[in-house]
């Protein structure tokens, strides 16, 4: 592969076997989200959506004290007021864009805060496990500002809309447990077992038929807005789909033979 780790300087990627691990880098900034943070995903996204890239899950983790603080205030320079939309439009939504489009499961683990987009960036993933000093923090509205990059998106439709509203309109903690009680994350963990249990979740979905997970992805988005008709066509839209593949005939051929499948991803 021609990707090189040295060339990115927010984060790392690495493997464990078929799981790709993304590790945010900026402890000292509680890897709060600046320009090249948003280029090293970015480029490391590009990488592992190419069909050559041997990953079939992806895990993000964070060093230091804190997932990610969200948008890192110290990288705000020129004009005042700033022009926040083009910036959006230009950096952050194309960045969410592109993990949700990612044909691979994402799952993320959260130790010590999410905030803001750092949160945006949780709620996108497919999957999310936390530590037990996790928090999560819709804290634009404390600078004054509306929340972005997906969240008003995402939290309502993992939270419901009472509950988003008065995280959203708030800005107050949400502690792991609580996270857990609304449906933000599947997992609670002590913080020393954060990073084994995750990669565990991770190397379990790898494992996975990956194109089938990856539809109920999209009929899990699509449900949202569906009517019941629109939903039962994209169900058999993707089952049709599902059906051709080769895990589905190594997934038949198991259950016959009584014995685990071997899903290739294919």
């Amino acid at each position: 592969m021609l990707f090189d780790n040295k060339s990115l300087t927010t984060m790392s990627l690495d493997y464990s076997s078929s799981v790709a691990i993304v590790t945010l880098a900026r402890p000292e900034a509680r890897n709060a989200i600046n320009h090249a943070f948003i280029e090293d995903f970015k480029t490391i996204l590009t990488e592992l959506a190419q069909d050559s890239n041997p990953a079939r899950a992806l895990l993000i983790i964070a060093e230091g004290k804190g997932f990610c603080a969200g948008a890192d205030l110290k990288d705000q320079t020129g004009e005042m007021p700033p022009n926040l939309g083009p910036m959006l439009r230009q950096n952050y939504n194309p960045l969410i864009r592109q993990l949700k489009a990612l044909p691979l499961p994402t799952i993320v683990a959260v130790n010590g805060a999410a905030a803001g987009a750092g949160m945006s960036l949780v709620c996108a993933c497919d999957m999310a496990i936390a530590a037990d000093d996790a928090y999560f923090l819709q804290a634009f509205v404390n600078i004054a500002l509306v929340p972005d990059a997906g969240s008003t998106y995402f939290l309502p439709r993992l939270v419901g809309r009472a509950r988003a509203a008065s995280m959203m309109m708030l800005g107050e903690k949400l502690s792991a447990q609580d996270a857990l009680d609304y449906g933000i994350i599947s997992q609670v963990v002590t913080a020393q077992h954060l990073h084994a249990e995750a990669l565990a979740l991770a190397q379990k979905l790898a494992a996975m038929p990956t194109q089938a997970v990856i539809a109920i992805r999209h009929l899990l988005d699509g449900s949202e807005h569906n009517s019941l008709d629109q939903q039962l066509d994209a169900e058999a839209d993707a089952q049709q789909m599902a059906g051709r593949s080769e895990d589905f005939m190594e997934g038949v051929t198991a259950f016959l033979q009584k014995r685990p499948a071997k899903f290739s991803g294919k």
